[in-house]
């Protein structure tokens, strides 16, 4: 066995450090008295505040996160529907091309999505605006909502489903009695993934969007071409302690899912 030595122990702080300093660093000044982002000039929780007194901004987010709502609940239940399909049926009449389409967006860059997305939603004469938003997020997160419900399923005791079947229930019964109750940690933790996805979206929703529909990243954006401010930065930290939530919460469903699969 390998030893974990001196040099193991420099490049992993060295990665860690690489990936997660530039956040600390926006998180730290966001609490910086200073207008001037590279000047310390004291802790304060001014930014914080003007942020909330700034309404683009709050729009923008209030924007998002009914864009990611309503995507990720989309998401999950036709994800949840197509993990159902693939798993309980090997052999049908174009599983083939039905799990490559399913699959394809987790492998295809942002920018062919989004333009694809755009070039359809222009050849349907759809007007851009807040559901072609939703459309396209819950498009592009449904394939990874389907890898975890399905990842579930794999191990599923479709024993309990045969014996709720023999008791004189209906399939639809079944499901919601039976089926939905065991799933639901991967259900919900594909929920929570969707979300995240379509909460810190930027190349997809900027392909989409349409006048009034414009999400947070966006906004973001937009204002850092003129300048980065600590009321940015605080923008930033709450979005990543969002996604923070999300992931850790995620993980937390998913890690218990699979202590009670043991």
């Amino acid at each position: 066995m390998r030893r974990f030595g001196a040099f193991h122990l420099a490049a992993l702080v060295a990665g860690f450090a690489f990936l997660y300093l530039p956040i600390v660093a926006l998180i730290a000044y966001s609490f910086n008295a200073s207008r001037l982002v590279t000047v310390w000039g004291g802790f304060s929780t001014h930014w914080y505040g003007a942020l909330l007194r700034n309404e683009p901004l709050l729009d923008a987010a209030w924007l998002t996160i009914r864009v990611a709502l309503v995507s990720a609940t989309l998401a999950t239940v036709l994800g949840t529907l197509a993990a159902l399909a693939l798993a309980r049926y090997r052999f049908f009449a174009g599983r083939t091309l039905f799990s490559g389409m399913v699959m394809a967006p987790l492998v295809m860059p942002e920018v062919i999505t989004g333009l694809s997305l755009l070039l359809l939603f222009v050849a349907g004469d759809v007007e851009r605006g807040y559901w072609t938003v939703v459309i396209a997020h819950a498009t592009f997160s449904l394939g990874f909502a389907c890898i975890v419900v399905q990842a579930r399923l794999a191990g599923f005791d479709r024993s309990l489903e045969e014996a709720a079947r023999d008791l004189g229930a209906t399939p639809f019964a079944t499901f919601f009695t039976v089926t939905l109750p065991l799933i639901w940690p991967a259900v919900a933790a594909a929920w929570m993934l969707a979300f995240t996805l379509s909460l810190d979206d930027l190349v997809i929703a900027s392909f989409t969007t349409g006048p009034g529909a414009t999400t947070l990243p966006m906004r973001l954006y937009s204002a850092i071409r003129l300048g980065v401010t600590p009321e940015i930065n605080a923008a930033c930290t709450i979005m990543i302690a969002a996604v923070a939530v999300a992931v850790i919460g995620a993980s937390l469903l998913m890690k218990r899912e699979a202590l009670a699969g043991r």
